[in-house]
């Protein structure tokens, strides 16, 4: 139903004021536990213990103006927009392989180099893939646009990228996008097969992928080969007990954890705060789970209902996977967790996220 302009500025409310507010303590806290976690690396590397934090405050502050941007910015708007974001996200997905624009790094073309800028284009599609979903399943659920989407994403981040754990986001992102907007299930249990099959391939075709599998099925197996990032983390995870060792008193940070103040950041949280601090930051994220399902909830259109639920989800599904291979659930993924880990593509792109939820609670009746 069309409202009158008058009519429809009058139903609007204010934003969702508790996600608001606990986004804002994650951004803090992550802030906190990148400058513990990253001052022995950063000292080491460029002989400055606040270089990591100050890049992560200027990330920060790029993310806030994108987050304000998009609060007031009319997500309906994105129906006319949502093909050229999903276009020019698949441009920056392939511009990687550009020599002079790509950054390559431990073997994987991931990263894109735009003036003083370094991107993870694979960060910025989850967003635009969500974008792009919501407006053609607002009418009706098409398979052949999904299967294309997911299947050239995936060849491009998991295969020509090496990036298995932002292919796995994207998967099951969509994958449940498309089952809430009505999709057949059986569409989805076809494709379990094909699935599974295509992760098999690319575990056994690539070595370090299948080290990180033998790795969870026996974390301590090899503890000072291929074993060692997650026993260490487990150690640390083990070390912090109850009530941890204390903000700051962290012994793995001492260059024990690889890829301290990124993917592995959960781990100097269980140690310096343990489980009682793990479980607060856990509930944390409950909570803001729990208030994004309620803006897709009480959205007063599918469009807004279906971006809201893949927004949601998104960042849940980030969530479970960082911390389930953090707690040797899963194996090793590379997956940063949620505005806290160090890296800006991820920070940006989930508090513009954040923006975009904001506005659809603000058009609720």
């Amino acid at each position: 139903m069309n409202f009158p302009k008058s009519r429809l500025h009058s139903q609007k409310k204010n934003i969702d004021l508790p996600l608001l507010i606990v986004v804002s303590i994650l951004i803090i806290f992550g802030l906190i536990m990148v400058y513990d976690a990253s001052l022995i690396q950063a000292l080491k590397d460029f002989k400055d213990g606040y270089y990591y934090i100050r890049q992560q405050m200027i990330w920060v502050l790029i993310g806030l103006f994108s987050m304000v941007f998009f609060i007031n910015f009319d997500y309906r708007r994105f129906k006319k927009m949502a093909s050229y974001i999903l276009f020019l996200s698949l441009v920056l997905l392939v511009a990687v392989f550009i020599p002079g624009l790509g950054i390559a790094g431990g073997g994987a073309h991931r990263w894109l180099k735009i003036g003083p800028l370094t991107l993870q284009p694979a960060e910025i599609i989850k967003l635009a893939g969500v974008i792009f979903l919501a407006k053609i399943f607002e009418n009706k659920t098409k398979v052949l646009p999904f299967i294309l989407l997911v299947g050239f994403v995936t060849f491009i981040t998991a295969v020509l990228q090496k990036d298995l754990g932002s292919s796995i986001v994207f998967i099951a992102t969509t994958v449940l996008l498309y089952l809430a907007s009505g999709g057949p299930l059986w569409h989805f249990l076809a494709l379990i097969p094909f699935g599974l099959g295509g992760v098999l391939l690319l575990v056994v075709s690539s070595g370090y992928r299948s080290k990180r599998v033998l790795a969870f099925l026996d974390p301590f197996s090899d503890p000072q080969g291929f074993t060692y990032h997650i026993s260490q983390v487990l150690i640390a995870l083990g070390s912090g007990g109850l009530f941890g060792l204390g903000l700051g008193h962290s012994r793995q940070k001492f260059e024990y954890i690889p890829e301290v103040s990124t993917d592995s950041i959960f781990g100097i949280i269980g140690e310096e705060l343990g489980f009682i601090g793990s479980f607060f930051l856990i509930m944390l994220f409950i909570f803001l789970l729990y208030r994004g399902f309620k803006i897709a909830q009480n959205s007063q259109d599918l469009f807004g209902k279906i971006l809201a639920l893949g927004f949601t989800s998104w960042l849940g599904i980030q969530v479970v996977i960082n911390l389930s291979s953090m707690t040797a659930l899963l194996p090793l993924t590379g997956v940063p967790l949620p505005f806290i880990s160090y890296g800006g593509s991820a920070l940006v792109v989930n508090l513009t996220a954040v923006g975009i939820l904001l506005n659809i609670s603000k058009q609720q009746t």
